[in-house]
């Protein structure tokens, strides 16, 4: 009988989005159940906040909006902030189910998301990445198998015999931004594809500016650069690793300063990464991308 987890890590996150998230998770799963394509599953969330983000009262509901889905719940709340990887190394280390979605605590799922996934999930394949809306992210897939270079995990699945055969994700080196690129990267120098679904729609509210840009905040700026030198780092590119350490300290602006001054520090220290993927066979650095990207 197949179980699905599906797994989230919070910090400081509205309760009433992760509720929604839930109810949303709960109907796509009820339907994958009733198509036959998995027995069981659970919804897992892993709590970084600096303190609780339920009461008692908040997360009975969370709870009964699962488990009236057929699913279990499972909430650990972690008293320290373990970032993005290594909160999602631990989720999945609680669960023995044989697929782990991983999703952002906001993502709605459509009532086909679940089953959408898991008919893309061939024994070939490593990861399968949903389609956001209303905006997905540009890097470009092959028209009629999905595959793409690397998957975002704003939610995505994998199956968990993979997960553990490549160590689950990078906490050591990431710890909020590029950890999925690289899970990606690894799962494909193991001979796995990696794929995009556009069937598998989920609602992930994130819009541009009136601008044309996109919001960040600083937590975002700052481990987005710090994630860009590892990712140089760890996957063989040591040009791009002083070109970016040229340009952040030539910058003015004090996050990149602080990247590369950290970079610098573990370098001296012999912390960095191993590197990996010396003849690029799988890293690719386009500028500041790390796909060909469709627009």
């Amino acid at each position: 009988m197949t179980r699905l987890a599906i797994q989230s890590v919070l910090f400081g996150n509205d309760p009433g989005a992760i509720l929604r998230a839930a109810e949303a998770a709960g109907n796509s799963a009820q339907r994958a159940m009733a198509a036959g394509l998995i027995g069981d599953w659970e919804y897992r969330l892993g709590d970084c906040s600096p303190r609780p983000l339920f009461s008692e009262s908040s997360a009975d509901l969370w709870r009964t909006a699962v488990e009236g889905f057929g699913g279990e719940a499972a909430y650990t709340y972690f008293d320290e902030n373990l970032g993005s990887a290594a909160g999602h190394n631990r989720v999945a280390g609680e669960s023995r189910s044989d697929f782990i979605i991983v999703m952002n605590p906001d993502i709605r799922m459509s009532p086909d998301t679940i089953s959408s996934l898991l008919r893309a999930m061939h024994p070939d394949v490593g990861i399968v990445e949903a389609r956001q809306l209303p905006l997905d992210h540009p890097k470009e897939y092959e028209q009629y198998t999905g595959d793409t270079a690397w998957a975002s995990t704003a939610c995505a699945i994998t199956p968990r015999t993979v997960f553990e055969a490549v160590g689950g994700f990078d906490a050591d080196a990431f710890f909020l931004y590029g950890d999925d690129v690289d899970y990606s990267w690894r799962v494909r120098l193991d001979g796995y594809r990696v794929v995009f679904e556009p069937s598998a729609r989920v609602f992930h509210d994130k819009r541009l500016t009136i601008d044309g840009d996109w919001p960040t905040s600083a937590a975002e700026r700052y481990y987005s650069a710090e994630a860009a030198l590892m990712l140089a780092q760890k996957y063989s590119a040591d040009e791009r690793v002083e070109t970016l350490l040229e340009q952040f300290d030539s910058s003015g602006i004090s996050f990149l300063e602080r990247a590369a001054s950290k970079f610098r520090s573990r370098r001296s220290a012999g912390t960095l990464p191993r590197q990996l993927d010396p003849d690029h066979r799988v890293a690719k650095f386009l500028g500041d991308f790390y796909a060909i990207h469709r627009f």
